[in-house]
């Protein structure tokens, strides 16, 4: 018996490609739901190798509909982000203020995060969902620094039906190639992702003091109480 139930348990712990198109055969399009919802709460999931793997079988197979599976991927994208938000807004501030100084993270710099969070919070959203480490966890970064949830809700859902869309069709057409071409696609897309982020960091450090100042002029006075930014978020 005990054997039995040891090889009844998955030994992995995390899901991998090579699992995807077992899961896929056996639970459709729940599978590509539940594993993009996932990886959207920052667990360590293969969701865009779901899409492009569930958009070939539609192409090649037919044993899944194209228009089935891009649904479900952004139901699962949109599903996964908010719960990640409200993740991030009900544990990621207290956990900014109680540790965030071990990381360099002074309250200064905690409320500069929230004033660009305010400014240019939609497109840190939005493009997210196309950069891999941004799709885990920018919907937790984005609750944790109070983005207005309809704000946060509609850059999000645009985001995530555009790249079920763009994965998925794209997956679709070009059949069994796409799985060789994700690679290659995902290194530019990082690499421009990447570019992006230096360029960012290196305005942030050259214009830090003049960016700092005006957090301070949009949201005066210290760090509010999480009471008192939850009202002011929502004004």
């Amino acid at each position: 018996m005990r054997a039995m139930r040891r090889s009844a348990l998955p030994v992995m712990p995390f899901l991998s490609q090579g699992d995807v198109p077992h899961l896929l055969h056996s639970y459709g399009y729940w599978a590509v739901a539940a594993i993009i919802a996932l990886e959207s709460m920052a667990i360590p999931l293969p969701g865009e190798a779901t899409l492009i793997a569930a958009a070939v079988i539609a192409g090649t197979s037919h044993e899944l509909d194209i228009a089935f599976v891009i649904a479900a991927a952004a139901t699962g994208a949109i599903l996964g982000d908010n719960i990640g938000f409200w993740l991030g807004r009900a544990l990621g501030y207290r956990l900014v203020l109680r540790y965030g100084r071990y990381i360099g993270l002074n309250e200064t710099r905690i409320k500069l995060g929230q004033y660009l969070f305010l400014r240019y919070g939609g497109a840190i959203v939005f493009f997210g969902r196309f950069v891999s480490l941004l799709r885990a966890f920018a919907a937790f970064i984005a609750g944790a620094n109070r983005m207005r949830w309809p704000r946060f809700l509609a850059f999000n859902a645009v985001g995530a039906v555009l790249w079920s869309l763009l994965y998925g069709s794209g997956a679709y057409y070009l059949g069994k190639e796409a799985r060789h071409l994700a690679g290659p696609i995902g290194i530019i897309i990082g690499g421009v992702a990447a570019m992006a982020i230096l360029a960012a960091v290196f305005y942030l450090r050259r214009h830090q003091g003049e960016l700092e100042a005006e957090a301070e002029k949009a949201l005066p006075g210290g760090l509010a109480p999480l009471r008192k930014l939850r009202r002011k978020s929502a004004e």
